[in-house]
């Protein structure tokens, strides 16, 4: 590595959530500063355990609806603090709203202070249900501004708004990314997304869930892959701002992915078919030729090894888990 790139100081907004700790230990691991900035609302202090007795990470407990304190300097802001899975973002919406519109400003306010280059993690739902297919930068959605999902939705859309604006006006070097669904280890066993539901069903002997009948699509990208996208967004050419899809543009059906976790997990489980949560997308696949294009980026990862990754981290998330219950029985109740 270059001296250049050895003297980034990085904040991660929402560093202890499943992207965020992925990219906190691959920025580490690249010999960058990094300073992790969460409120654990839905972060998870294990995530980034490993990273603590690192001289070059730092962990500050704050939420980013609220100014961030003025002797930061960072070079680099990541931020991708907000819940981001529908039944945590729909736990608290007005909270949600806030962290997508008021934590954004905050952090394009030090990125403007600092001359920190600075990168929105928005999402693949600014498209809503959409009726282009596959969805290209260019496409403006099909949103409800007043669903369930609204907080998260249309809270990201304002975002790349404030991000857009400060780009134009030259206060930040700012970069967008719509991020589609990502897979892999870290992610929480009950965020209630696709894959951790059907990979945590599986290895409990659970019938996995469907929602309608399995043949809306989701194109899947591991982690890894995701990562390296967002680094080399940031590190792309100051004037490619974005917004850029990053993502898998290889579908699969809810049923071929619930279909190909049974198999890697060995569960002999049957499928239950329940309804619709409502304004759930009918298809969501990226077009990346933007990112191809710009950053040289494409996901590499097929799903069956990504998949088969995901479970062996859910089957030792499960064990510890299984681990410490049984030493709790065995040792019993702590006595006064």
């Amino acid at each position: 590595m270059d001296d250049k790139m050895m003297k980034e100081n990085i904040l991660v907004a929402g560093g202890a959530g499943f992207l965020g700790s992925n990219l906190c230990r691959r920025l580490v691991d690249e010999g960058h500063r990094v300073l992790c900035v969460d409120n654990f609302q839905t972060g998870r202090r294990v995530n980034i355990e490993p990273l603590l007795d690192s001289p070059l990470f730092s962990l500050l407990r704050h939420d980013v609806i609220n100014p961030l304190r003025y002797d930061l300097r960072p070079t680099q802001i990541y931020n991708l603090a907000c819940a981001a899975s529908p039944r945590l973002y729909q736990a608290d919406p007005v909270h949600t709203l806030r962290t997508c519109v008021y934590g954004a400003f905050n952090l394009l306010e030090l990125a403007r202070r600092s001359g920190a280059r600075v990168l929105q993690a928005s999402t693949s739902e600014v498209y809503g249900d959409p009726h282009m297919h596959p969805q290209s930068e260019s496409y403006r959605g099909n949103v409800n501004m007043v669903g369930l999902r609204s907080c998260y939705d249309e809270g990201k859309r304002c975002a790349e708004t404030l991000f857009s604006d400060y780009g134009r006006r030259k206060r930040a070097v700012v970069k967008i990314a719509r991020i589609f669904n990502t897979y892999g280890p870290g992610m929480a066993q009950d965020d209630g997304r696709v894959v951790s539901n059907f990979v945590t069903q599986a290895l409990k002997g659970l019938d996995l869930t469907i929602y309608g009948d399995g043949s809306q699509t989701r194109s899947l990208c591991y982690v890894d892959d995701m990562i390296d996208g967002l680094i080399s967004l940031m590190n792309s050419a100051e004037s490619f701002q974005g917004p850029v899809n990053l993502g898998n543009p290889v579908e699969a059906t809810v049923l071929d992915i619930a279909s190909e976790v049974r198999r890697l997990a060995g569960a002999e489980v049957d499928f239950v078919f329940e309804p619709r949560p409502a304004d759930d997308p009918e298809q969501r696949c990226p077009d990346i030729l933007l990112a191809q294009r710009h950053l040289g980026w494409a996901p590499s990862t097929r799903m069956e090894t990504g998949l088969s990754k995901t479970v062996d981290y859910f089957s030792g998330v499960l064990a510890s888990a299984s681990d410490r219950a049984m030493s709790r029985r065995v040792s019993g109740p702590a006595r006064a």
